[in-house]
C-alpha cells in the first residue's frame, strides 16, 4: 500500500468517512460496498464507469473516491486527474485500486494526484483510513 497522507483531505470530525466506489466489476462493487459498510465506512455510491464516477463525485461529495485503475475502456488515472482538476471535486481524495501488483504501478500512482494505492485484496476500512493517518473506523 502506498500513500501520501499530506495529500489526503481529512474526514469530517465525528462523522464516518464517506466513500465512492468506481469499478467496472459489479461483483467487486457489491463485495467492496458490503465490506466497507460492515467495517464502519459510509459508501455514498458505486459507479461502473469513469463518467458515472465523475458525476457521482460531483453530486455526492465523498471524502474519498476509490478508483479502479482499469475501468473497461476508461482509465482510473484519467478519472483521478479529472477529479483533481475540476473545481467542484478538487478537494476530493482519490485512492487508486487494482488487482495488479503495487510494484507494477508505483511510478504511475506516484505521478498521479491520488493519495495512494490499495491492492483490491487488501481493501478494508482500516487500509483506507490508514491513508488519512487513522487506524480504526
Amino acid at each position: 500500500m502506498t500513500g501520501t497522507p499530506d495529500r489526503a483531505a481529512q474526514p469530517r470530525a465525528g462523522a464516518p468517512l464517506t466513500c465512492l466506489l468506481v469499478d467496472d466489476s459489479p461483483v467487486f462493487l457489491t463485495a467492496a460496498r458490503t465490506l466497507l459498510e460492515r467495517q464502519g465506512l459510509r459508501v455514498v455510491g458505486a459507479a461502473g464507469t469513469a463518467e458515472e464516477g465523475y458525476r457521482l463525485a460531483r453530486s455526492r461529495s465523498p471524502d474519498v473516491v476509490l478508483v479502479d485503475i482499469a475501468l473497461g475502456t476508461d482509465s482510473g488515472f484519467d478519472l483521478a486527474q479529472r477529479l483533481a482538476t475540476d473545481a467542484t471535486t478538487a478537494g476530493t481524495t482519490v485512492v487508486l485500486i487494482s488487482t495488479r501488483s503495487e510494484d507494477d504501478l508505483a511510478e504511475l500512482v506516484q505521478a498521479s494526484p491520488a493519495v495512494g494505492f490499495l491492492p483490491k485484496a487488501e481493501l478494508s476500512a482500516r487500509s483506507v483510513l490508514s491513508l488519512f493517518g487513522h487506524r480504526e473506523p
